[in-house]
C-alpha cells in the first residue's frame, strides 16, 4: 500500500480558529479602510497570523511599529492585543484620528488592573514576558505598580512590595492548567491575595484547549494552525502534548509542512488557533486528501456565538473616531 493509500482518521478540534476579538480586529481594518480609504495605518500585527495581514496589506493596510511611524494626517488603528496608554496619548499628540481595536476581554484586564491599582493594591500579572498584551498591561499602570510572573518558579521566588495588598491579573491566553497551578501557589505563599471577579483567561482559549483535550489522547500527532508569536496557538500545541498525544506541531500554513513528519500517524488530530482562519485548516484538510485516504471526525467540545460590536467611530460616522469604544 502506498502512502497516498494509507488511511488517515483525522479528529477535527471543535472550536478552533478566529474568536470574536478577532474577527472583531479584522473588520475594523476592513472597515477604516472602506470608509477612509487606503492606506490605513496599523500599529503591530493586527493579530498574529501571516495569511490575515497579508490579506489586509493587499486591501491598503500598512503596519508599522510604532505611532511615530504614522504620517501626519493619517488614521491608525491599535492591534486586538492592546496597548499601554502611552500610546493613544502619542497620537493624541500629534492630532492622529485613531481607533482602538483592542479585545473587549483584554480592556476587560486593563479595567481590573487600574481599580485595583486605586485601590491600593500591587499586582502580580501572570503572563510571558514581551507579549503585546503584557506590555499594554504593564503600560496600564505607573512603572512598579505590576510584577510579572512567567511561571512556578517566579510564583515561588517572587518578592513583592512589602506592606501592600496583592491581587492577580493574567494574560488572556495562558495554559488554563498552567495558569492554575501559578494561582494555587500564589495563594498559598499570600493567602490574602485578590484574583478578577471573573477568570481572566478568555472563553475563545479555554474552549479551544478543553478541544484539544477531548482529542489528543486519540490522536499519533496533532497539528494546530496558528502564528509562532501567536501565545494561544503554541499553548494548543503544548497541550496536546500533556493531553497523550505522542507528538504536536505548530503549522502557520499547509504550504510550511514537512509531510515526512507525518511517517507513522494514522490517527491525527487538527486544531487553529484564535488568530488562525478556517480557510488554513480548509487548505492542510486538502493536502491531507491528495496523500491519503482520509476520514473526518470532527469533536465540538463547546459552541461559541459571542460577537462584539465595532467602535462607533466606524458604525456612526458622525462620531470622532478617536476612541476604543
Amino acid at each position: 500500500m502506498t502512502a497516498k493509500q494509507a488511511p488517515l482518521q483525522i479528529y477535527l478540534a471543535g472550536p478552533r480558529g478566529f474568536c470574536a476579538g478577532v474577527d472583531r480586529a479584522i473588520k475594523i481594518v476592513e472597515k477604516a479602510i472602506d470608509i477612509y480609504g487606503a492606506p490605513v495605518y496599523v500599529r503591530h500585527e493586527i493579530v498574529h497570523n501571516r495569511h490575515v495581514v497579508e490579506s489586509l496589506m493587499a486591501r491598503g493596510a500598512v503596519f508599522v511599529d510604532e505611532v511615530s511611524d504614522v504620517p501626519d494626517g493619517y488614521p491608525v488603528i491599535f492591534s486586538a492585543h492592546g496597548v499601554a496608554k502611552s500610546v493613544p496619548a502619542e497620537a493624541e499628540s500629534r492630532g492622529l484620528l485613531y481607533v482602538d481595536a483592542t479585545c473587549p476581554l483584554v480592556t476587560k484586564v486593563h479595567s481590573e488592573v487600574d481599580h485595583l491599582h486605586r485601590d491600593g493594591f500591587h499586582i502580580l500579572l501572570i503572563g510571558h514576558a514581551g507579549h503585546p498584551e503584557v506590555i499594554g498591561t504593564i503600560g496600564q499602570l505607573p512603572a512598579g505598580a505590576i510584577d510579572l510572573i512567567e511561571n512556578a518558579d517566579d510564583a515561588k521566588t517572587i518578592l513583592p512590595t512589602p506592606n501592600k495588598k496583592l491581587a492577580y491579573a493574567t494574560q488572556t491566553t495562558l495554559s488554563v492548567d498552567d495558569t492554575a497551578d501559578i494561582i494555587s501557589i500564589l495563594k498559598n505563599r499570600f493567602p490574602g491575595i485578590v484574583g478578577p471577579r471573573k477568570n481572566d483567561i478568555c472563553y475563545a482559549t479555554t474552549n479551544r484547549q478543553e478541544a484539544v483535550k477531548a482529542i489528543a489522547a486519540k490522536c499519533d500527532a496533532v497539528i494546530v494552525i496558528g502564528a509562532p508569536n501567536s501565545s494561544n496557538s503554541v499553548r494548543l500545541a503544548e497541550v496536546a502534548l500533556k493531553s497523550g498525544c505522542q507528538k504536536s506541531l505548530l503549522l502557520q500554513s499547509a504550504a510550511d509542512m514537512d509531510w515526512s513528519w507525518m511517517d507513522g500517524v494514522r490517527n491525527l488530530g487538527i486544531s487553529a488557533g484564535a488568530s488562525a482562519p478556517e480557510i488554513l485548516v480548509d487548505e492542510l484538510l486538502s493536502e491531507c486528501k491528495k496523500r491519503y485516504m482520509v476520514d473526518v471526525r470532527e469533536i465540538t467540545v463547546a459552541h461559541e456565538n459571542i460577537e462584539f460590536k465595532l467602535p462607533k467611530p466606524l458604525t456612526e460616522p458622525h462620531v470622532t473616531a478617536n476612541t476604543g469604544t
